[in-house]
């Protein structure tokens, strides 16, 4: 049974290869999106292909709708969205992908059903197919390459609809179990490494040494220290001295 979560449908016209089929249900089901309508597709359904490849995406492939025609595989839909990488003599709006998606995310918020049509692998979708739709979505590629891969627009397209409907997060710093080092105890390795190094009269010539101990300082600040690493390092001056009195280094 399809998810609750709000989302557009995703029509394959008249796909050609049940591995792209299956491949198109893994990139929706990466970014949560488990609404799937076949229409027409060219080697029959189901196909054995293509539950191969969707692998554990697999449910949607079981719960995709098939239609003889995409009339009825839009016929519920308010508004639609047709994929295209070629241009078009006709006049409807063009979104880029990120656009597109704003747009029906808002749309779908405010109790509309959207559909986004995906054209099959050989040429994509026919102008017949895209008066249907409300609007382009165009991606943004290379002009001498424009062609795109069934699976690769799916997921392009899913993964701006992820963008669009939660939040993402742009950059992470996981400091494992033991969480990040407080002040503290940083202050207490600088003082350890400060002490030792005094000993071994690192911070020379003495004029120097004031200065030395700041870009020491400044170094610790610098690094996003995990309690295991403080642990670590404090380890590591405390073997050397011991390596040392052990008469190391000769």
């Amino acid at each position: 049974m399809p998810s609750a979560r709000p989302q557009p449908v995703f029509v394959l016209t008249r796909p050609q290869m049940g591995e792209n089929i299956g491949a198109a249900a893994r990139a929706m089901w990466n970014f949560g999106l488990d609404r799937m309508r076949i229409v027409a597709p060219r080697d029959g359904w189901p196909n054995p292909a293509a539950s191969a490849m969707a692998s554990g995406a697999g449910r949607l492939l079981d719960e995709a709708a098939v239609h003889d025609d995409l009339a009825g595989a839009v016929g519920d839909c308010s508004f639609v969205l047709a994929t295209t990488a070629r241009v078009r003599d006709l006049t409807k709006p063009v979104y880029s992908p990120e656009r597109a998606m704003r747009i029906a995310a808002g749309r779908i918020a405010a109790g509309e059903r959207v559909a986004v049509l995906f054209g099959p692998e050989r040429a994509g979708l026919e102008n017949a197919d895209i008066v249907r739709a409300n609007a382009i979505v165009s991606v943004p590629v290379n002009p001498q390459f424009a062609s795109l891969n069934l699976a690769q627009c799916v997921l392009l397209t899913a993964y701006e609809w992820q963008r669009q409907s939660a939040p993402v997060t742009h950059e992470r710093s996981d400091p494992g179990g033991d969480g990040w080092a407080s002040a503290l105890e940083i202050e207490k390795l600088a003082r350890h490494y400060e002490d030792r190094l005094e000993e071994a009269g690192f911070f020379f010539p003495e004029r120097k040494a004031a200065s030395m101990k700041l870009n020491l300082r400044n170094l610790w600040s610098r690094m996003r220290l995990t309690r295991a690493d403080v642990r670590m390092l404090h380890g590591i001056m405390r073997q050397m001295v011991r390596w040392k009195m052990r008469g190391g280094g000769g």
